[in-house]
């Protein structure tokens, strides 16, 4: 007899309708005639499949360069739109390296950091308010990806929640 946590310990969850119930009093363990798995080594880390074009692996839907300061969208692996330039967090507020996943989307978020001011097309995806979102193209961010307004719009109606980002240098 197995125990569900969710029903607090007490429910019977059985493995097949037809499935006698029993008490640990009066049942024997079954005889095993099922082959007992051998120890195996862990197989290879496989190594990441880059996609074509860009610095990223084919999981990411974003993709941003910040030495190259560019940012793509991909499907599956191929670019679906850029290279588009990219401004990212200045030196003492960098843009995190890493992957990360979209968190939440909001069209007109404004700071509450930076004295409410306007962040359009917000598509959140690292730890600390991390997104892309329009802003300026000649003064870097506070660790945002600052985007042209029409590459904004085009990420923040692209990417949805849970989507794959990864910023590499």
């Amino acid at each position: 007899m197995l125990t569900a946590c969710s029903a607090g310990g007490s429910a019977d969850v059985r493995l097949a309708a037809n499935t006698p119930s029993s008490t640990p009093e009066t049942s024997a363990p079954a005889p095993s005639s099922a082959p007992q798995p051998t120890p195996t080594s862990a197989p290879a880390k496989a190594k990441p499949v880059m996609a074509a074009g860009v610095p990223c692996t084919i999981t990411a839907k974003a993709c941003v360069s910040l030495s190259g300061k560019q940012a793509w969208l991909l499907d599956e692996g191929k670019i679906v739109y850029g290279p588009v330039k990219m401004l990212p967090g200045k030196k003492d507020d960098p843009t995190p390296v890493g992957k990360w996943k979209v968190q939440y989307k909001e069209k007109l978020h404004h700071s509450t950091e930076f004295d409410g001011a306007p962040m359009p097309n917000s598509v959140f995806f690292a730890p600390g308010g991390i997104a892309f979102h329009e802003g300026s193209l000649s003064r870097y961010s506070a660790g945002c990806v600052h985007l042209s307004s029409a590459a904004s719009l085009k990420f923040f109606n692209t990417l949805e929640t849970g989507d794959e980002v990864q910023v590499v240098r």
